[in-house]
């Protein structure tokens, strides 16, 4: 047998826009010193670094070659 849900049992939440919420107090960050990277935080970074050297670099080649730079082939 299927019982209904009790109505008043309901939760009720308020949903309110950002824009119309009220402001958040901002943190104090004038004291903080700059954050330490660990060993795999920076091998990381470095392999990013990398990658996205090498992407342009290969994107200026392709250009490059559909500009006619490097000879017909």
């Amino acid at each position: 047998m299927a019982t209904t849900p009790n109505i008043h049992a309901m939760k009720m939440f308020k949903v309110i826009h950002p824009l119309h919420d009220k402001p958040e107090e901002k943190l104090q960050t004038e004291g903080l010193g700059p954050i330490e990277m660990t060993p795999g935080v920076k091998v990381s970074l470095l392999v990013l670094r990398a990658y996205l050297i090498l992407m342009t670099l290969m994107l200026v080649y392709h250009v490059g070659d559909l500009a006619g730079m490097f000879g017909a082939h």
